[in-house]
């Protein structure tokens, strides 16, 4: 079998209404689908995004660019796209635009991979596991009331999610704090609460206010400081006993190691798409593994459940629902707060194409 084309398709997937607070306004989410068509008739699908559709035709030109890497390709020589794509890419260099586009293809390439050889990319690699622990990431933003917040918290344990993720930033931190406390009281002490700050803080306002919440017991502080600055992050985990959480915006397993080198987070997040897709995402959770390190992951629900399958030191699956309308399926939880991984072959979700016509970019 053989890769005969690389093919994209843009869509348009608005916010209604807009997501406020954090670093700016998000009003939509705007997507790359790449597409891996082969001659024997499977298709591998992978996807690149931005948001508030800023530079998505940039990121359409950057994948189109790396089709010379898979067109003619067996699939199942598809190690080498990851290799090759490092010299390829040393130019313009391994962060940005040209890593984003890498995810696209490599997330397509899995994908095909899978559907090659008849099994979910968990089992593809060895799962570890059927089920991967999930908080719901999608609410809690730091526009809602106090009665909201807690209205939808109780709608998170209805739906079956036992961790949920709220954000912080308000200009006084007792204002966190409340909000804070008043999750916790509708949730109950059982339930795993994360907080994230969006890189909003400094380092002294963030070891004050992380000192504030250390009662709530919560399961993370995330980002609290701007990315790039892995020393003063590693200055507030070592200051307080709520752990750390970073990594999100920090690019290729390079990335992570750094991180994991001045201890700038307890738990460790790399993202799919600053990985550059699944082969150095693997590589992040493993450089963590090695360093008695969890991971969780950010995003991409539908592709990162298959990777954190196989990843012994994984830690929670982040639920977010901005791809699911392209999907013909979506996650489902077992009794216990989990994901089930499905069975199905590749990824196990599809794009569903009545869905990608709806949402096609003008």
């Amino acid at each position: 079998m053989k890769i005969t084309r690389l093919r994209t398709e843009a869509v348009h997937l608005p916010f209604t209404p807009p997501i406020g607070g954090g670093l700016m306004e998000l009003r939509s989410v705007d997507c790359v689908l790449v597409f891996l068509e082969t001659d024997a008739g499977l298709v591998g699908e992978g996807l690149s995004f931005t948001l508030n559709n800023r530079r998505l035709k940039v990121i359409a030109e950057m994948v189109q660019s790396l089709a010379p890497l898979v067109e003619g390709l067996d699939p199942e020589l598809g190690g080498s796209v990851s290799a090759r794509a490092w010299g390829d890419l040393n130019f313009i260099g391994h962060k940005g635009v040209s890593i984003i586009g890498l995810a696209g293809v490599e997330t397509a390439l899995w994908d095909l991979r899978g559907k090659a050889a008849g099994l979910n990319v968990s089992r593809l690699i060895g799962a570890c596991r059927t089920a991967v622990p999930v908080y719901n990431s999608s609410g809690l933003w730091i526009t809602r009331s106090i009665d909201q917040l807690q209205r939808e918290a109780g709608e998170f344990l209805k739906q079956g999610y036992r961790a949920m993720k709220m954000r912080l930033g308000k200009p006084d931190p007792k204002d966190d704090a409340a909000r804070i406390r008043a999750v916790r009281d509708a949730i109950g002490p059982d339930i795993a609460l994360m907080v994230d700050a969006n890189q909003q803080l400094t380092v002294p306002r963030a070891i004050r206010l992380g000192r504030m919440l250390e009662e709530y017991n919560l399961a993370w502080f995330e980002e609290p400081i701007p990315y790039h600055d892995h020393a003063g992050e590693a200055a507030i985990a070592a200051a307080l006993d709520t752990p750390i959480a970073s990594g999100e915006t920090e690019y290729t397993s390079r990335g992570m190691l750094e991180m994991l080198r001045l201890h700038a987070a307890d738990i460790l997040m790399p993202d799919l798409q600053r990985m550059g897709g699944p082969t150095e995402f693997l590589k992040a959770a493993h450089l963590a593994e090695a360093l008695d390190t969890p991971v969780s992951s950010h995003l991409f629900p539908e592709m990162n459940l298959a990777l954190l399958a196989t990843v012994p030191n994984a830690n929670y699956l982040e639920w977010m629902p901005w791809f699911a309308p392209l999907y013909r399926d979506g996650i489902e939880l077992d009794g216990e707060g989990r994901a089930i991984v499905p069975t199905r072959p590749g990824w196990g979700f599809s794009f569903d194409p009545v869905a990608v016509r709806r949402y096609t970019a003008s």
